[in-house]
């Protein structure tokens, strides 16, 4: 038990910065937003369970190999935490940036005729991991919860929470925003969300970098 209190607030800062990740519509999300609001609403929820689908994948892969990598070579965490550190103040500017503007969220739907709800899920999946961004930003998620000598329970903790709180994000963006009236009630707090968003971002940036172990 005194183990895992050891490795706690990594694995939960970890998870702050996958939900805050979220809380900022990318292509992924955008797109679960604009089939929930142009389709229906069980097409929404079948992109964002493609979408999750996608985040187990790509926390798995980078989970996975990041502890071999850092069971190999210790020394190759300097490396990736400058990596991460560095990915995270560029979200923080992203943030910013959007905080600072007056345009409001853009979805979009996807092209071509209606599919089935696999379909839906395949595409979901698809837009995920061919997402180029998606490897950075799992980069620096599991280099804040992953420390050098961490046991593998770390790891499984990580990707399998942050898989769970993917579903239900998404399924949650899906269902909430197949009523137009949220996309209103998002669009008067977008600029408060990515100040806060921008603000996480530096501080956890900040501490990637900054950081000894």
């Amino acid at each position: 038990m005194e183990q895992f209190y050891t490795y706690l607030p990594g694995i939960l800062l970890a998870y702050s910065a996958f939900l805050l990740g979220v809380s900022s519509p990318g292509p992924n999300v955008l797109a679960v937003i604009g089939t929930s609001m142009s389709v229906s609403r069980k097409a929404g929820v079948s992109l964002a369970l493609g979408v999750a689908s996608g985040s187990f994948t790509w926390a798995m892969l980078t989970a996975l190999g990041l502890s071999a990598l850092l069971a190999t070579y210790a020394s190759a965490i300097t490396v990736i935490k400058i990596v991460g550190g560095l990915y995270l103040l560029f979200l923080a500017y992203k943030a910013f940036k959007s905080a600072a503007s007056a345009h409001d969220i853009q979805a979009r739907t996807l092209d071509g005729k209606t599919r089935s709800p696999f379909g839906y899920a395949l595409s979901g999946y698809i837009i995920q991991m061919t997402n180029p961004k998606a490897a950075l930003t799992w980069i620096a998620i599991i280099a804040l919860g992953l420390q050098p000598g961490a046991p593998l329970w770390v790891a499984a903790v990580i990707v399998i929470g942050t898989f769970m709180l993917s579903i239900v994000i998404h399924v949650l963006y899906a269902v909430a925003f197949s009523t137009p009236i949220m996309v209103a009630l998002y669009g008067k707090a977008r600029r408060y969300i990515q100040a806060t968003l921008g603000c996480f971002f530096a501080f956890a940036g900040v501490k990637l970098l900054t950081s000894r172990s």
